[in-house]
């Protein structure tokens, strides 16, 4: 029995509505006077929520749902209980880091959903072995799956140092961006790269480089790491070997969309302007953040980045709004997983003009700081931004939900 994708889609976009809620509420709290929610707590809320809720939910139902299109009766639906116990591990985050922050229920849920993800992992590893390995996308599965699995080593001693009291500045902050890394570079990266592959039907045969390119982001990732902690005081040789990394990444990308443009210029021909810009969009995201990840090297740069706090929320959301979340976007209605009509295409449309604002204004912002200059209003402005990511998203998920009596066509 094959897993209803439709069914658990529409989870998928309510969670992002949700996500974009709690950042519209935070954006709130900075500008005006909202005293009922503690900040931090809406922070952790919303940030596990949005990777548990939105990103994995979404990333598990869309990889069951490529083995569904990839395998002859696949038992797609044996997954239904890992996706709720999922969806639970996410809606008790939610709750609970808003009222508690870190605290025995939130920490337990944020665990559970750990060992969910572990349960996941041998799962679809095991079903992978199915696939012909002509299939690049198998490779790619595989890699997502290690990444999210290891990235988990450092919420656990985050967890230690919480239980031990025992907090080292330097020790906590390399654990956050440790788990960080290894979930946005390796297990959202890695996945949605599956994904892209599988939609673009590439294969190893095809060309030389498509197992390459596999190969380099693969051996780069690890090192990639401490390009989040080159403001600690890195030997020499790990800090040549992070340069290399952060290299290698920007050749591999840019290099497959040379081949790829030489080779599938035409296959987006019969898909609508909306879906050649969102993929256009998220391709010009992620070679903005590649290319900035090399320029990070530069100590000066480095440096600047990672003392002003809206350059870092601002390249956090380049990759988790404008690659991650909307390549997702563009996957779920390009293979008609969700049927579309006018009024989802300007919801999704409105929500990645918001995307794009809420970079340019982040970004201004970050650079006027470097001269400790105050924009006039950014806050204001960054919660109208978070009005427009509600909006569009609301608009999308709303009629993506809504029961329609004839299905439209693209």
């Amino acid at each position: 029995m094959q897993l209803n994708i439709k069914f658990w889609l529409k989870f998928s976009l309510l969670n992002l509505l949700i996500v974009a809620s709690l950042g519209m509420l935070m954006r709130y709290k900075i500008g005006f006077e909202f005293p009922y929610f503690d900040q931090k707590h809406l922070q952790h809320s919303h940030s596990h929520f949005a990777f548990s809720g939105w990103i994995t939910h979404t990333l598990i139902v869309l990889m069951v749902y490529y083995l569904q299109t990839k395998v002859v009766a696949f038992q797609g639906n044996k997954y239904k209980k890992i996706i709720i116990a999922n969806l639970v591990c996410a809606y008790g985050m939610l709750v609970f880091f808003i009222i508690e922050g870190y605290g025995a229920f939130s920490i337990s849920f944020s665990t559970a959903s750990v060992i969910v993800s572990y349960i996941f992992g041998y799962q679809f590893i095991k079903d992978l072995k199915l696939l012909d390995n002509d299939f690049l996308s198998k490779n790619w599965f595989k890699a997502a799956i290690f990444f999210n699995i290891i990235s988990s080593l450092g919420t656990f001693y985050l967890a230690y140092m919480m239980a031990t009291k025992d907090f080292i500045q330097d020790l906590y902050l390399s654990s956050i961006y440790y788990y960080l890394h290894f979930q946005y570079n390796g297990w959202f990266f890695f996945a949605s790269m599956g994904l892209l592959f599988g939609f673009l039907n590439l294969r190893k045969s095809e060309h030389l480089f498509y197992e390459t390119m596999f190969k380099l982001f693969l051996i780069s990732c690890i090192p990639a790491y401490f390009l989040s902690i080159l403001w600690l005081d890195l030997p020499i040789w790990l800090y040549v070997i992070t340069v290399i990394a952060a290299t290698i990444q920007v050749f591999a990308w840019f290099r497959f969309l040379m081949i790829l443009l030489e080779t599938r210029r035409n296959s987006l021909e019969n898909y609508s302007p909306l879906f050649k810009y969102i993929l256009l969009f998220v391709s010009f995201a992620l070679s903005i953040k590649l290319l900035l990840q090399l320029g990070s090297t530069v100590p000066f740069i480095s440096q600047l980045a990672f003392g002003f706090r809206p350059i870092v929320i601002a390249y956090l959301h380049l990759i988790l709004l404008a690659i991650i979340t909307l390549f997702l976007l563009f996957y779920i209605y390009a293979n008609h997983l969700v049927f579309i009509t006018k009024k989802i295409k300007y919801g999704v449309l409105l929500f990645s003009i918001g995307v794009l604002l809420n970079e340019i204004v982040l970004a201004v912002q970050g650079i006027a700081s470097f001269s400790y200059f105050v924009i006039p209003f950014v806050n204001e402005m960054l919660f109208a931004v978070a009005i427009i990511l509600f909006l569009g998203i609301g608009f999308t998920a709303y009629f993506s939900i809504k029961k329609v009596k004839n299905n439209p066509t693209l």
